[in-house]
């Protein structure tokens, strides 16, 4: 978050912010970082009209809109960062500003990620002699590179282009080669460009190899572009009074609730699933191709064979002898700041500027980060008080909308349902009828 000379030195904890109205999260925003009046009109009608959204797909018939949520109490690499986050899920936002906010006095997180390589493949099909076709494009390494740097020079000037070859051999039951042309992309995503390389390169595989080359397209399992992160929490800032539990017993559920993930695929997707819920909100919030991560995330996690969890957590005392619980991720996030929706839909443009990030790699840290807090706070409410209770707290707002309540009647409704325990649509209206009147809802 590239903050103001005179901003508040509190930099991403914003206390009582969600029980503050829309003017006011904006202005505390404003405070902060440096938006212009259009970015606050953006972030006030979702910024994209319809005009601009027919330029932007085939067949466009209007616009679609989701809520804007802020994670708080980011600190990352010692960094203070608000996060823009895209979801109509309603306890993402708040989970992860809970778990931001019991790492951020032991240091937040760390973070990291790789440079930006992806990987163009090429199909090779019918080649006579495969070993010998996989030896000639090992040979033909600098030949093929400089072609593909040839076809997309402006990567190669913004410091990117073409690293690498390797050669993969099928065997059984369809034989064949594939190429891996890796590509540094620098800040793009690449998808355009790696295409581009993989084109440019064909006509000279089908030469070396004798073969016929089919696909030409890039892999959405980056796993030469990683993101990591981790944190430590001392096991009493995890106790869950309300539960009855102690932090020493939260932090036991905590590592028993990611080993259910590491052994069975079944927990491990709606473990990763939960992750993915913070991942995807950052990079819909800022432009990037969600679907793309979703899809190298998932595989990546079942590289060895069987799906597992992405993120790991152990208890382990600290330097001083303090028990802590200790996590860490490790996921491919192709991810950019620049190209893509970034210039043409105003409201991610105010977003990118709220998050304050300077380069795809930090762009992919901090995500990895937003994913690892997603998913402690899942496991932590698993483990004291079930998924349930939190979740319905915040979703009964949403049931309370659907039954027909007005915006000044959803705070009364919701909690009807909460303190019933029944957060269902016939109870809402019912809560609702009573409320019109004039009786306790």
């Amino acid at each position: 978050m590239s903050l103001k000379p005179n901003a508040p030195a509190a930099g991403s904890r914003l206390a009582g912010f969600y029980a503050l109205g829309r003017d006011e999260r904006l202005a505390a925003l404003r405070a902060r970082v440096d938006l212009t009046d259009e970015d606050l009109e953006a972030l006030r009608t979702g910024g994209l009209e319809w005009g601009r959204a027919d330029k932007m797909v085939e067949n466009c018939v209007g616009v679609f809109g989701l809520p804007v949520g802020v994670g708080l109490n980011f600190l990352i690499n010692g960094r203070d960062y608000l996060i823009p986050m895209v979801v109509e899920e309603p306890s993402v936002v708040a989970a992860v500003s809970h778990v931001a906010r019991l790492a951020r006095p032991h240091g937040g997180f760390r973070a990291e990620a790789d440079e930006g390589l992806m990987i163009a493949q090429v199909q090779v099909v019918g080649a006579p002699d495969p070993a010998a076709a996989a030896a000639a494009l090992r040979a033909a390494e600098p030949e093929l590179l400089a072609l593909a740097d040839a076809v997309h020079p402006n990567l190669v000037a913004r410091g990117g282009g073409a690293r690498g070859v390797e050669v993969r051999v099928f065997e059984e039951p369809f034989p064949m080669l594939a190429l891996h042309l890796l590509v540094d992309c620098v800040d793009a995503m690449g998808a355009n460009a790696v295409n581009a390389m993989a084109e440019g390169v064909a006509g000279r595989v089908e030469g070396l190899t004798g073969g016929r080359v089919y696909l030409r397209i890039l892999s959405n399992l980056a796993d030469r572009r990683l993101a990591r992160a981790s944190l430590r929490v001392p096991e009493e800032a995890l106790a869950a009074p309300r539960a009855g539990m102690g932090g020493a017993e939260v932090a036991e559920g905590v590592v028993q609730a990611y080993r259910f993930a590491e052994v069975d695929p079944y927990r491990a997707a709606t473990h990763n699933k939960g992750i993915m819920n913070g991942v995807d909100a950052v990079a819909i919030a800022t432009g990037n191709d969600w679907r793309g991560v979703e899809a190298g995330a998932h595989a990546y996690a079942a590289r060895g064979g069987r799906y597992r969890s992405l993120t790991r957590f152990w208890r382990a005392p600290d330097e001083a002898g303090a028990p802590c619980l200790w996590g860490e991720i490790e996921l491919p996030l192709a991810v950019a700041t620049v190209g893509g929706s970034t210039g043409v839909h105003p409201t991610i443009r105010a977003l990118r500027k709220l998050l304050g990030v300077e380069s795809a790699r930090e762009l992919a840290g901090v995500m990895a980060a937003v994913g690892l807090s997603q998913n402690l706070a899942a496991l932590k409410a698993l483990a004291t008080e079930g998924i349930q209770r939190g979740h319905m707290s915040l979703h009964a707002r949403s049931v309370a909308l659907a039954a027909g309540a007005r915006e000044e009647e959803v705070a009364a409704v919701a909690a009807a349902l909460v303190s019933a325990g029944s957060v269902k649509h016939d109870a809402a209206a019912a809560a609702l009828a009573r409320l019109r009147a004039g009786e306790a809802p």
